[in-house]
């Protein structure tokens, strides 16, 4: 999933847009990969989570949140009942610096992809 965090017609300080991205799992067997994605998301996001189901395991939820603080990335922890996710945030994302090629590249995939998303992200 990915958002655009940017100014408003009405914010009388504007600041520079930034991309959110996050990975999110439903099968607590996937916190690894869900790990390795949200890590990859970091090439082109100013902020990268994980959601997680509240399902995993306390050994992994141990384990994920430590490797989420040594790379900077945001981890959710979320409960799978629809009508109340009681999202949790367990550790917050570091605000990194992006390598503009690849976020130029993911725009213009975005574009070619679906005009209409990216006209109302960007």
């Amino acid at each position: 999933m990915v958002g655009v965090y940017k100014p408003t017609a009405n914010d009388l300080i504007k600041f520079s847009m930034e991309i959110v991205s996050a990975e999110i799992k439903t099968d607590p067997q996937q916190s690894i990969t869900a790990f390795g994605q949200a890590v990859a998301y970091r090439l082109f996001s100013a902020k990268s989570y994980i959601a997680m189901t509240s399902a995993i395991s306390d050994e992994d939820q141990s384990r994920l949140e430590s490797l989420c603080m040594l790379f900077g990335i945001g981890l959710v922890i979320f409960s799978l009942d629809p009508k109340s996710p009681d999202f949790k945030i367990s550790v917050r994302a570091q605000r990194l610096l992006p390598d503009m090629f690849y976020v130029n590249e993911f725009a213009e995939r975005l574009r070619n992809h679906n005009r209409e998303v990216f006209n109302h992200l960007f």
